[in-house]
């Protein structure tokens, strides 16, 4: 079995992509599938913006899926699901409906729109292009996490966000991992100093190892004014599921959310975590999958403390300030 590299390509049959425009302040990253992928999601904050995320409650028909999208832009960024989707087309993808075929991927975006970026873009928003783009680029083994892709723009109450990644292994041998943009309302970091509320989880180091502070700093920290914000992210095993099944691990994917991220799922964050599976490896017990939930509410808490720790200032004026550039005494 191949080494593990901590990220969501860990999945065998899944390649990620991304998209990155640092004068725009913003990004597009696409999760493919090699075969569709069994899907569903949820979403749990007050402002949510997605394309076809109905479409992945269990009580409907499609079963599958072609891949995922991430992306900033906010409303405009919804254009990216239909570049994807263009790419997915041109190499013969997509759900058989009579002689057309119909390249299914669901999407989540976050608000980046006052970055600090340039968004005087004209008529059209660029954002398909960048999902065509991030298709194109999309490719097994590593990524960059930080800000690159949907994470670009993303910000948090105290340091810049990112794009992070984790992955696990089950004791039954099924992968698992998670892939997310940090644009948080509030904050995963404690109080004013460098360590991360995720610490608990961490894994060699990946996130700095700092551990957790002598005493914890709990009082309410958000970004300033009426600001919508959103993280959105992705769990995928290899693991055999069904829809529902796949449901409910997108659920204990917001647990690691709420542990990462403090507050989480408020009235202006749009909270939103798809799960999938490859359905590369047979399950057929129930105390097997309640160890897969176990494991996506700690990939999640990683991988999105990853994304904060990798992040780096956006190159605009007044850009926020990134971890690194806050805590630089602190990099490993």
């Amino acid at each position: 079995m191949a080494e593990l590299l901590n990220l969501l390509t860990d999945i065998d049959g899944v390649a990620v992509g991304h998209s990155t425009d640092l004068a725009l302040s913003s990004g597009v990253t696409a999760v493919i599938f090699d075969e569709p992928a069994v899907a569903s999601c949820t979403v749990f904050g007050g402002a949510p913006g997605g394309r076809d995320t109905t479409l992945l409650d269990p009580a409907m028909t499609v079963g599958a899926v072609d891949g995922l999208v991430l992306s900033g832009g906010s409303a405009f960024g919804l254009d990216a699901a239909g570049g994807v989707q263009a790419g997915l087309r041109e190499v013969g993808r997509g759900l058989q409906v009579g002689t057309a075929r119909v390249p299914l991927v669901p999407q989540a975006i976050l608000f980046d729109l006052i970055n600090g970026g340039n968004k005087d873009w004209g008529l059209h928003s660029p954002y398909r292009e960048m999902g065509y783009d991030a298709f194109k680029a999309a490719g097994k083994g590593r990524f960059a996490l930080g800000t690159v892709g949907a994470g670009t723009g993303a910000t948090t109450a105290t340091v810049k966000g990112g794009l992070g990644s984790a992955s696990a292994i089950s004791s039954r041998g099924h992968r698992i991992a998670a892939i997310v943009a940090v644009n948080a309302l509030g904050t995963a970091t404690i109080g004013s100093g460098p360590h991360f509320w995720a610490a608990p989880f961490e894994q060699a180091a990946e996130f700095g190892g700092l551990g957790m502070p002598a005493t914890i700093d709990s009082r309410l920290r958000l970004k300033g004014g009426n600001v919508t914000a959103t993280t959105i992210g992705a769990i995928v095993t290899d693991a055999q599921l069904t829809k529902a099944e796949a449901h409910r691990l997108s659920i204990c994917g917001h647990d690691g959310l709420a542990r990462a991220l403090l507050p989480a799922h408020l009235p202006l964050d749009g909270d939103t975590v798809f799960a999938a599976s490859t359905s590369k490896h047979a399950r057929d017990d129930l105390p097997g999958f309640v160890e897969l939930c176990h494991l996506a509410t700690i990939v999640m808490a990683r991988a999105i403390a990853r994304g904060v720790y990798e992040a780096t200032a956006l190159p605009v004026e007044n850009a926020q300030s990134a971890w690194r550039d806050r805590f630089p005494g602190q990099l490993i």
